[in-house]
């Protein structure tokens, strides 16, 4: 399903691609069929370019999330790669916020210095 469906994606990006190429911001290019495209103040062709576009965008939007969504709650084979990936995340031991010894172990217990009770004499 997931095959399918990136399939779908790449022949629509394709599409968006061969309609974005054939329009012209001036209304000029394969747009225009070769003559005036304002004839009488209509420019459908360029209409139906600018929507077909619009489409084209929103079914790749779509079929993203779908794929992303799919691939996720699927448990696939990109799941089984990932596993090892988030298990050996899990085991690595986070650094500290303060800084300091990135080691995940406590250091050993510090005797606490000695104070010189002469000087306060």
């Amino acid at each position: 399903m997931v095959t399918f469906l990136i399939i779908l994606l790449i022949i629509a990006c394709v599409a968006l691609g061969l309609f974005v190429l054939i329009q012209n911001p001036k209304g000029g290019g394969l747009a225009t069929g070769g003559g005036t495209s304002n004839m009488f103040g209509v420019q459908r062709t360029g209409d139906v370019l600018e929507k077909g576009s619009w489409v084209l965008l929103t079914l790749i939007v779509v079929l993203t999330l779908a794929v992303t969504t799919i691939a996720k709650t699927s448990g696939g084979t990109a799941a089984v790669g990932n596993s090892a990936i988030q298990e050996r995340l899990n085991n690595t031991p986070s650094p500290s916020p303060l800084g300091g010894n990135l080691n995940s172990t406590k250091p050993a217990a510090s005797t606490p210095a000695k104070t010189d009770s002469t000087k306060n004499k």
